[in-house]
């Protein structure tokens, strides 16, 4: 059930003017993600004069435009793999009977104008968490035993449900990867695919102290001045690949300037294990959750991330509109933001662990580095939330257009009988 929580402004009746509802359970943009993603939309969308609804479970009212009206979606309890099944038809069923110029949903909704996976494809999630064993045999038992997995199977239906539905919706890809992975895992007609990718706001990085940082900060981690200082941004460090990039650690040469600095989730606890076992606990720092991130851009050197799958990492366009070169992998959609050996190295295989060794070792050279993290600023800067937000609108704009169209069509066709 839903209940209206709060009105704003009415629906804007100028030229170009919408009527936009956004569907999402959660929008607490302190969290990161795709929480801070859309904040940052609904922001610049009132800015234009759109009217916004948000139809969610949590929000955060004070980091959100005034003018945004609420629909509080109350959801019973449920597992966790029933969860977005509830959310989902509590929205089409808070929806039912309004008259939205666009509906837009992210992740696992469906029967909505607009979708917009930030997290890509389940389907493809799926297959590349299994390239995270080395061993083949472990992914074949690892891959039958998923069958039985209630939220796997749960998750494959529901994605099944979004683009093969009866409602055929308006689909972002996030980067060209992921605009592949529709097509190939659903045949999904080129006609009903849009390409956005995501964009760094370069107002969270101003460098106004950006050696005053990097001094303090690596005093705090116990990082010297000289160390040529990698960084490593993560939740899920198994798919993002910390594994190997340890092991890549471990071939690096005796007496290597390169130190490695793992940021994210808290619980390490496996992985430093894993560190002391090949013997390069003395040149990983392992700092947990950081609540600003330009204190770890800032105090590093270049950023590598041997991800298993990204559809489009943020940190890559972030670190790369700090001025750092970035090593990553081609499972990763951001790594469509660079030319090989210029922003930075993309390599094919995680599981290449000399390759990565020998990719960081390139940035040892401050000349090299140097020149690497001017052409990625460059880069970042050719692609701000500013463009990202044109293209955004330009869909918006041809679905209510198409709407609007179909409304009149239907209009005219009652009125001749």
């Amino acid at each position: 059930m839903y209940r209206l929580f709060r009105y704003g402004n009415q629906k804007g009746s100028g030229l170009g003017k919408m009527d936009i509802a956004f569907c999402y359970e959660s929008v607490l943009p302190k969290r990161g993600g795709c929480e801070t993603y859309i904040a940052s939309l609904v922001r610049r969308l009132a800015l234009d004069g759109h009217q916004i609804h948000l139809y969610a479970s949590r929000w955060d009212a004070s980091a959100l435009p005034t003018s945004v009206i609420f629909h509080q979606v109350d959801l019973p309890w449920s597992p966790r793999f029933m969860r977005p099944w509830s959310f989902g038809s509590a929205c089409l069923k808070a929806l039912k009977g309004q008259d939205h110029d666009v509906s837009v949903g992210f992740d696992k909704t469906w029967g909505l104008d607009v979708l917009y996976p930030q997290g890509g494809l389940f389907a493809a999630t799926a297959e590349h968490n299994l390239l995270k064993y080395k061993n083949p045999t472990i992914r074949k038992v690892v891959k039958f035993f998923k069958t039985f997995d209630l939220s796997h199977q749960s998750f494959l239906m529901l994605e099944r449900l979004q683009y093969l539905g009866m409602k055929k919706s308006i689909v972002i890809g996030i980067s060209e990867m992921v605009r592949d992975h529709f097509q190939k895992y659903y045949q999904i007609s080129a006609n009903d695919l849009r390409l956005v990718r995501i964009a760094m706001d370069p107002n969270r990085f101003q460098e106004t102290d950006r050696l005053k940082r990097r001094i303090e900060w690596r005093q705090q981690w116990n990082i010297d001045p000289s160390d040529c200082l990698a960084l490593f941004v993560g939740m899920n460090y198994r798919l993002k690949g910390l594994e190997p990039l340890l092991h890549a650690m471990k071939l690096l040469p005796a007496k290597s300037p390169i130190k490695l600095m793992i940021v994210g989730n808290k619980h390490t606890g496996g992985f430093e294990k894993l560190a002391d076992r090949l013997g390069v606990a003395d040149k990983v720092r392992f700092v947990g959750f950081c609540d600003d991130m330009r204190n770890c851009y800032f105090a590093s050197d270049f950023l590598v991330h041997p991800t298993f799958y990204d559809p489009c990492s943020n940190v890559v366009p972030e670190a790369m509109g700090c001025g750092l070169p970035v090593i990553t992998t081609r499972y990763n959609g951001a790594s469509e933001f660079i030319t090989q050996n210029k922003e930075g190295i993309v390599v094919d295989d995680p599981h290449d662990y000399e390759k990565l060794a020998w990719s960081m070792t390139q940035y040892i050279d401050s000349q090299t580095r140097i020149a690497a993290g001017q052409a990625a600023r460059k880069t970042a800067g050719q692609w701000t939330f500013e463009h990202h937000y044109k293209q955004m609108l330009a869909v918006f704009l041809e679905v209510a257009s198409r709407k609007s169209n179909e409304r009149d069509s239907q209009s005219s066709s009652t009125a001749s009988t």
